[in-house]
């Protein structure tokens, strides 16, 4: 019959994960960074695969290691939970919620401030793209992710917060400005600022400008539509963007209706506890929803 697990290496796995250094994660455990090493070298051996392997100068964790990380900040979060209930205090440890920029600034700024008049945990927030989110979600690292979604994965429980067109933005003085609304072939032969080759949005509108036949060029590169409208309102090219963003002084929207609605949705892990602080800030976010 072979070993239990050592649930406390587990826990401590998971920071030396977060960490990916070993004398970082020793002092934030208070342990000796060879006792620390000599724990995860023992996980390894219970479990019979490596957890982390070196490439170049850094370490990074395998399939096993983000697996095991994960267990191991659930057994940390749920050790805190059980400790701050027993002893009848607030909650220290923070929630976390990972969003990309564009759900920062236009969608959750009225949520976050309605979860923080009375929180029942401090909040952490992590600026990450719809990946990112997700990964950080799946992993422990955060509780709860907003992103746009293409596909609703099965392995988490996600909330629409409301379908936004994609819009055209341009400079008020454009020919294009005194359209209601505008057709890919107004597009043909102009200057667009996007984002970089492997962005979704980049990927799905020069697909859709494809299969419509039109010729176009990148202007610039801008990660984020911030800079995408700080580019335009320049006049270095024209910009799509989601209908979540407010261009602001000096840009016209038009919306772009052969281009499919983008849908944001909240989303954490199955299974949360009818108690857990993440779910508060959930329900903070799904109240705020958008029309869909």
């Amino acid at each position: 019959m072979s070993a239990p697990l050592d649930l406390d290496a587990a826990a401590d796995f998971a920071v030396f994960a977060d960490h990916l250094n070993f004398t970082r994660a020793a002092e934030a455990l208070h342990l000796s960074q060879p006792a620390l090493h000599a724990k995860v070298k023992k996980l390894e051996g219970e479990l019979g695969v490596p957890l982390y392997r070196k490439r170049g100068r850094a370490l990074e964790l395998t399939d096993a290691g983000r697996e095991l990380a994960r267990l191991g900040r659930d057994l940390r979060t749920q050790a805190r939970d059980l400790l701050e209930t027993l002893r009848g205090g607030a909650r220290r440890e923070p929630i976390t919620l990972a969003a990309g920029e564009g759900s920062f600034l236009y969608l959750l700024g009225d949520p976050i401030r309605r979860y923080l008049r009375r929180p029942p945990a401090p909040l952490r927030l992590l600026t990450r793209d719809r990946d990112g989110a997700l990964l950080a979600v799946r992993e422990g690292v955060a509780g709860l992710g907003v992103s746009a979604l293409d596909v609703l994965p099965e392995d988490l429980e996600c909330d629409l917060l409301g379908r936004f067109p994609q819009l055209l933005v341009c400079p008020q003085g454009h020919p294009l400005a005194a359209r209601r609304q505008v057709r890919l072939r107004d597009l043909e032969g102009q200057a667009l600022v996007v984002p970089p080759p492997d962005r979704p949005h980049r990927q799905s509108l020069a697909r859709a400008l494809l299969a419509a036949g039109i010729s176009w060029q990148p202007a610039v590169e801008a990660q984020g539509w911030e800079l995408a409208l700080h580019f335009v309102r320049l006049g270095v090219g024209l910009a799509v963007v989601s209908g979540i963003c407010r261009p602001g002084r000096g840009l016209v929207a038009r919306p772009l209706p052969e281009l499919p609605a983008t849908s944001y949705y909240a989303f954490c892990r199955r299974g949360l506890p009818p108690g857990s602080p993440v779910r508060a800030l959930r329900q903070a976010i799904a109240e705020s929803r958008a029309p869909a």
